[in-house]
């Protein structure tokens, strides 16, 4: 793709999702940053333009303060806008909401993240699932990082025909690592109060046909969350046959305890090692060898680093809303290789 036609992308936002947007919207051969908004004046926005982007005031109100603490403002909101063919908003949960407005007067196609309902845009976000849906539409919600690893998983299912019922308990880290010395939680659990939890309702906005209900907890830890998964099939079917079909999926790491991958943190270090930018587990890691079979029942563990599962999702829906590809396989593939998807699984267990 040449550079005229390269999609022209903004982010809103530079924060824990944001940040990783914007370098994953630079890692795209058919794609440019136009620029990034932020209304903070810290290291977060000088760390933007260390990289090279142009950075925009979100609130025009803080523009003074950021320019008076030496950082170089191009401009508003609205100059971001007006360059780009997209947005993504990645600002925090109900912030979103309150700048659809804005997108909607401007005409400009948006991107908004699982922190916001459903009904902010009509249309929920999961590339495996339901890409061709999206295809020029206006918006979307790419879905949070709980919900996208049950899309992606339950979907794997779904497609070999193996999904009958599903029934998921999620430990629920309980804040962002770099912000955990302002809330969390120490020595105790937290229960989700409502059963369904949010993540089952939410994953059939995406695909209604599933039958699924989620139970959560949130625990005493920052690295990632832990899903259980008890799933009733249609049939009895062998455990190579499940494997199969999660193997079917680019977005599904198999990984093995026996290989030392024991815990969140050792898979978290072999994404250091393996040198992914903010130790970045884009897929969702499944223990192969902790899944069990009986009859029809299925039984199965997995890992979501939820700074990191949304970001392939975000990039294919900025192609999807941009009808810049129309085939859904073809920007997963193209996704997968500017980011690596895959890779290390690939470099374990070729």
């Amino acid at each position: 793709m040449t550079d005229e036609k390269r999609i022209r992308v903004a982010v809103n936002g530079y924060g824990v999702i944001g940040k990783r947007v914007t370098d994953a919207v630079a890692a795209q051969n058919d794609m440019e940053l136009a620029g990034v908004a932020d209304v903070t004046a810290d290291w977060r926005a000088r760390m933007a333009i260390s990289k090279g982007f142009a950075l925009y005031a979100a609130d025009p109100d803080r523009a003074p303060a950021m320019r008076a603490a030496g950082l170089d403002v191009t401009g508003g909101l609205d100059d971001l806008l007006a360059s780009a063919d997209i947005v993504v908003d990645c600002t925090p949960k109900k912030v979103a909401a309150r700048n659809v407005d804005t997108y909607r007067e401007t005409g400009i196609r948006f991107i908004v993240n699982g922190g916001e309902k459903h009904e902010v845009t009509g249309h929920s976000f999961v590339a495996e699932a339901n890409y061709a849906s999206a295809i020029g539409r206006d918006s979307t919600r790419v879905v949070s990082c709980n919900t996208t690893s049950i899309v992606r998983t339950l979907g794997a299912l779904k497609r070999a025909k193996l999904l009958g019922s599903a029934r998921g308990t999620l430990l629920r880290r309980a804040t962002d690592p770099w912000e955990s010395h302002l809330g969390g939680i120490m020595n105790t659990l937290v229960p989700e109060r409502e059963i369904p939890s949010h993540q089952g309702p939410d994953a059939q906005s995406v695909d209604p046909d599933l039958d699924v209900i989620t139970m959560a907890v949130k625990v005493p830890q920052t690295l990632a969350h832990l899903h259980y998964w008890s799933v009733r099939m249609p049939r009895r079917a062998s455990r190579d046959e499940v494997l199969e079909a999660f193997r079917a999926s680019s977005r599904i790491a198999l990984i093995r305890m026996s290989d030392g991958l024991g815990a969140l943190n050792a898979v978290k270090e072999m994404m250091a090692d393996f040198g992914r930018p903010n130790d970045s587990l884009y897929e969702v890691a499944l223990w192969e060898d902790m899944l069990k079979v009986e009859g029809d029942e299925l039984f199965y563990a997995y890992m979501v680093d939820n700074q990191a599962i949304v970001i392939p999702e975000t990039i294919d829906a900025i192609r999807a809303l941009t009808e810049a590809e129309r085939d859904g396989s073809a920007s997963i593939a193209r996704t997968n290789a500017a980011l690596g998807v895959g890779s290390f699984a690939d470099a374990l267990y070729k």
